[in-house]
């Protein structure tokens, strides 16, 4: 019986009497009935299956959350939280997640949040003190919604409250809400009296307004000199019911030094999103002063911006005006600036804004509607209590579903389910199905027509009480190769054409049944068994066959001599690369090394010797450690893997040598030795590298590794990016060096298992944690070394970071989130850069390094950002920075020019249209 009531979920529709018609406030894990201290009235979810927990946050004194709702984390179920709404009707909907340690396990939890078939969130705990809040705007066109939890990646699913807020007529109007949701990415009050944000009932709505005194990551950075804050008692007029409310509009930022410049991060972009400006003149001017400005988004190709004169667009002093954009590309990292035009005597004054995301709309998968029927009949039976849609994200337990963006159910398993009654019509409509087991119940009845599922494969209806005859609609089902209704009550003839058929067919058990041929009951099943056991006896016999080829194979490359044919080096070490690997003799490379004389480098793996061979070409000659096993496993993987590979940000791979018990690697020189040694090494005496020479040498080395992720098929995973491992010729380029830890990924998985392998201070925490390796721990290290560039210091370090820290990520991660980039610029760089660059590439950084690779953005997104860095700081030094009077076009439309992302590429979503961009005001 516990166990029964372990995996119980029921079906719970809440309804609450609330303060605003359509207001839904769910306290997750709480008890009974309250109301808060400002006015809400919430309601327990004690019926929804799940365990609760009590937690304690310092400094959270809400009830609300001082409890919540978790689930298991080792089955594949959804839980789900049903809420009856209107439709056609826009909803707030919000959702918050405070985790608190609740299960003393400190594994930060990582789960999907999706509504109805539309992944929402993947939600991410990084601080077990910190509330995660997730927001959408909705407009329902059934009467029920469903906030489903599901796929726990680590720690266990939970959730601390679930709230609905009914809108009447709204300004949250699109063009897109058939197709789209909107993601709440920022809501600020700015000019905020306080650090608490505005809500009900200051607003009747209870969207919540964030102060821009909020301290959190990279919330609001880049504030200009001069930014003072300003209010007034004055009333303002918003028109119309749904606009920011009055205690909103009654502060505002002004820049008294003609300019407000923030930075913002945005969740969940880049991509296309919707955003609104909100403006009220609470100041009195004089007759004669004037307050006008522009919108401006720096480092970009321009966009023309009206501009704005808040009490001439308005039509008067205290009343709002709100310019915004529809539709329009933002990146991760916004950097926007509102500046005087020339002939204005106030400086700029903003008072609220509002951005979200477009986030597509998952249709659903074709057979909702009927399986909604289906478990209608089912309302107490623990099997039915899953909600969402049947297929998406992720299917209910008994279902199986094609990969159709539109899927539908292939399998449905309801085996032993304690099914009473007919079989429900409902599976006879499932054109999709191909198994169909219910098998083990108590149903009664004639077998229906299932003419309909016309792809049935197998059907599986012994063990039940079934009454009538076998119907002849079966042999309009080409495909049916199982059918199983043995032990049941069925009478009369078995169809002659379905003995014919090439069927498993088993109708043994019904005493009333006959078969009026004389074809034996079991035939074609005792075949079927025969066939089926040398099927699988020759599978495994194959199986083996494959293994032991396998195994040979590894073996044969421990002496690549074997496996790789010598050929002429190539006249030109340009065309060396289209050749397979060279196989050099050993006098040849003690001749141009000098009996090895001349050592350039050593390492883990051995000892690296400069030479020239005999038509001039520099080589770097990489000897192996002759007591290294695991040396000459990486010997062997780099031979393999460099002779298959070939890009200019590649250090080019020559040829290699084994005789004499010697294992050696040949490589072209690179003049100008490590990016290591030019940070923090012997060469840092000699000369600084710039700002811009940094970047370039970031470019070039995301060159190289984006051509192993995307270039490769299959993708190459270095394993082992590090600074030291970044080499650099002579005119200063960089290429990717040292593939002996790297890893080939398997086509169509997501991840290879593989015993962890790297460097300390370079190796991505979930590969070490899970042993999965990815692309995306390349991407971990790469952001490793774009904080290396930026400070000149190095990864790992009990001295460069002070008594808190031993890693530059957390180091760097303390001055980043506290909007302190200078605490962690090298001072070699003298103030030559400007600072947006550097602020880019630092944002960037912090991605890479998430703890969760999901998190993290790919290196095609990374190497972007380093080529629009370049592109600030060659603009700063032609002296391009400096017109104020427009705004940038690619930004919001351009698929290719400056941090823009073409939407399409985005999200699988329907196309905007050519104007989608042009400024809106009402």
């Amino acid at each position: 019986m516990e166990s029964l009531l372990f995996l119980f979920l029921p079906l719970i529709f809440l309804n609450a009497e609330a303060q605003m018609p359509g207001f839904v406030s769910i306290d997750c894990g709480g008890s009974g009935s309250y109301t808060d201290e400002i006015g809400l009235e919430w309601v327990s979810d004690n019926h929804i299956y799940g365990q609760t927990a009590d937690i304690s946050v310092s400094g959270e004194t809400r009830r609300q959350y001082s409890t919540l709702r978790y689930f298991p984390p080792d089955d594949n179920r959804k839980y789900c939280y049903h809420l009856n709404v209107k439709s056609r009707t826009r909803y707030l909907i919000r959702a918050t997640f405070l985790y608190g340690n609740f299960d003393s396990s400190n594994v930060f939890p990582k789960f999907d949040l999706s509504l109805g078939s539309t992944h929402w969130w993947t939600v991410v705990i990084s601080d077990a003190n910190t509330l995660e809040t997730r927001e959408l705007i909705i407009l329902p066109t059934s009467s029920t919604i469903s906030v489903c939890l599901s796929n726990a990646t680590t720690g266990q699913p939970f959730i601390s409250t679930l709230e609905l807020r009914q809108f009447n007529d709204s300004m949250y109007l699109t063009d897109y809400e058939t197709e789209f949701y909107l993601s709440i990415s920022a809501r600020i009050n700015f000019g905020a009296w306080s650090p608490e944000p505005v809500r009900y009932p200051d607003d009747p709505f209870d969207r919540i307004w964030q102060s821009d005194t909020l301290k959190k990551a990279n919330y609001l950075v880049d504030v200009a000199r001069g930014t003072v804050n300003i209010s007034t008692t004055m009333p303002i007029d918003a028109n119309r019911y749904e606009r920011p409310p009055q205690k909103v509009m009654q502060t505002a930022v002004v820049g008294t030094g003609g300019n407000l410049n923030y930075r913002l991060n945005l969740d969940g972009f880049p991509g296309n999103g919707w955003a609104v400006c909100y403006f009220a003149e609470i100041e009195d001017l004089d007759p004669i002063e004037i307050r006008k400005f522009r919108l401006r988004l720096p480092q970009h190709p321009e966009l023309n911006k009206a501009d704005v004169n808040i009490e001439e667009n308005a039509q008067g002093r205290y009343r709002l005006y709100e310019p915004g954009f529809p539709n329009l590309t933002l990146p991760f990292v916004l950097s926007f600036s509102f500046v005087n035009t020339s002939d204005s005597s106030r400086g700029p004054l903003l008072n609220a804004l509002e951005i979200s995301k477009y986030l597509p709309i998952n249709m659903g998968s074709l057979d909702s509607v009927t399986m909604t029927s289906l478990i209608s009949q089912y309302s107490n039976a623990d099997w039915a209590q899953e909600g969402g849609d049947p297929c998406l994200p992720v299917p209910w337990t008994w279902v199986q579903c094609n990969l159709d963006p539109q899927p539908k159910i292939t399998k449905i398993v309801l085996s032993r389910k304690n099914l009473t009654g007919n079989i429900p019509i409902e599976l006879t409509k499932l054109t999709g199905l191909l198994e169909l087991w219910l098998d083990g119940n108590s149903l009664v009845g004639p077998i229906p027509d299932f003419s309909g599922a016309v792809n049935l494969e197998s059907i599986h209806l012994e063990n039940n009480h079934l009454t009538g005859a076998v119907p002849s609609s079966l042999l309009s089902l080409q495909n049916l190769s199982q059918l199983y209704v043995q032990n049941n009550l069925l009478s009369g003839p078995v169809p002659c054409s379905l003995l014919s058929k090439d069927v498993d067919f088993n109708y043994s058990g019904n005493l009333k049944l006959h078969c009026s041929k004389g074809l034996s009951k079991n035939k074609k099943i005792i075949i079927g068994t025969v066939i089926g056991a040398s099927a699988l006896l020759l599978a495994a016999l194959a199986c083996c066959l494959c293994i032991c080829h396998k195994k040979k194979k590894y073996f044969e490359e421990d002496n690549l001599s074997g496996v790789l044919p010598a050929h002429k080096l190539a006249s030109s070490l340009s065309d060396a690369g289209a050749e397979t690997a060279h196989c050099f003799r050993l006098v040849e490379l003690e001749d141009a090394t000098e009996r090895f004389g001349r050592q350039v480098g050593s390492g883990g793996f051995g000892v690296v010797y400069y030479g020239r061979l005999k038509d001039g070409h520099e080589i770097a000659v990489k000897v192996l450690s002759t007591d290294s096993f695991q040396g000459k496993r990486e010997f062997s993987n780099e031979v393999a893997l460099l002779s298959r590979i070939h890009h200019r940000n590649l250090v080019q791979f020559l040829g290699y040598c084994q005789e004499e018990g010697a294992n050696i690697l040949v490589y072209e020189y690179m003049h100008n030795g490590t990016l290591k040694e030019h940070l923090y090494g012997s060469s840092t005496r000699e000369r600084t590298i710039s700002w811009v020479k940094r970047l370039e040498i970031a470019e070039d080395a995301a060159k190289g590794v984006e051509y192993l992720h995307n270039g490769c098929v299959p993708t190459v995973i270095h394993r082992d990016i590090k600074s030291s491992n970044i080499l650099l010729d002579k005119h200063m380029r960089a290429k990717v060096s040292d593939f002996g830890l790297s890893k080939l990924a398997v086509e169509g998985s997501s991840h290879v298992s593989s015993v962890v392998r790297g460097t300390v201070g370079y190796l991505d925490p979930e590969y070490y944690v899970t042993q999965q390796l990815t692309d995306k721990s390349d991407v971990y290290s790469f952001g490793v070394i774009l904080l290396e560039l930026i400070s000149g210091r190095q990864a790992i370090s009990n001295e460069c970071f002070g008594a808190n820290f031993r890693n530059i990520v957390q180091w760097a991660k303390s001055h980043i989130e506290g909007g302190n980039i200078y605490g962690i610029i090298d001072p070699s760089l003298r103030n030559n850069f400007d600072i947006q660059s550097v602020w880019k590439i630092a944002e960037k950084a912090m991605m890479c390094v998430q703890p969760s690779g999901r998190q993290r953005p790919s290196i095609s997104e990374v190497l972007k950002d380093i080529q629009e860095a370049i592109s600030i700081e060659r603009g700063s030094q032609l002296g391009l920075e400096g017109n104020s009077d427009t705004l940038s076009r690619s930004s919001l439309q351009s698929p290719t020019d400056g941090n823009s992302q073409d939407f399409a590429a985005c999200e699988p979503c329907t196309s905007f249209d050519d104007h989608v961009a042009v400024p809106t005001a009402r």
